[in-house]
């Protein structure tokens, strides 16, 4: 009857050695299932995250380039009566990477015109009735694609101390919101003056610079050297 006893005991406790192998292996496996999971959420979480991120990227640039802002382009706009002006901005054209467009009036001055020791000629006139400036039409003032432009330089001839009024109406007709407006001119003596500052009164927009004033036979090498510090 011991014997038996002892048979039965030592059956009942190997028994419960087996149950508590697999519990603890249960356990064991669950645990590691757990930590193996884990770090499979995260990832999934910062891949989530970063497309996000990307897209709202994507997005801001999309709406950047739509909007236009930052294109960074230049423009050379000029009158020129007699070709001074126009060397000049092909140079600053040149060495901003910029584009040129040229004021036409739609009656141009001929040689006679510009004579400026005949009191009958027109130029004499003109400068003598305020007027007759405002009458000088250009061919066109409509520049394409004008709000793709951040930078525009603005030259002309001086005439009795002032910008020849063939610009006049350019700078009427457009808006210079958000746009660097930097003046220049050729003249054999006379300065710059108030002409840059005048025509900013005249726009009324625009965040118009100092300017500069080239000789009539302008230098490549100052040219270049002054447009690097402008752009």
């Amino acid at each position: 009857m011991k014997k038996n006893t002892k048979g039965i005991m030592s059956l009942l406790l190997a028994a419960g050695l087996l149950a508590g192998c697999g519990s603890a292996a249960g356990s064991s496996r669950t645990s590691a299932a757990a930590v193996t999971a884990a770090p499979a959420a995260e990832t999934a979480a910062a891949s989530e995250s970063s497309a996000a991120g990307s897209g709202a990227a994507e997005s801001a640039e999309t709406e950047a380039s739509s909007s236009g802002a930052g294109s960074g382009k230049t423009l050379v706009v000029y009158y020129s009566a007699t070709g001074n002006t126009k060397a000049a901005a092909e140079m600053i054209a040149g060495a901003a990477g910029a584009d040129l467009f040229e004021l036409t009036p739609v009656e141009p001055y001929t040689s006679e015109d510009l004579n400026w020791s005949d009191d009958n000629s027109r130029v004499v006139k003109e400068h003598e009735d305020e007027a007759l400036q405002n009458q000088v039409a250009l061919t066109t003032t409509s520049v394409d694609a004008w709000d793709s432009y951040d930078t525009v330089f603005i030259g002309y001839p001086i005439w009795w101390g002032i910008a020849a009024w063939p610009v006049n109406q350019f700078v009427q007709n457009n808006d210079f919101t958000g746009k660097k407006v930097i003046p220049f001119c050729t003249s054999s003596s006379s300065e710059l003056g108030e002409s840059g500052k005048n025509l900013a009164e005249m726009a009324g927009t625009g965040d118009w610079q100092e300017g500069r004033r080239f000789s009539s036979h302008p230098d490549s090498a100052d040219v270049t050297d002054w447009v690097s510090s402008q752009i």
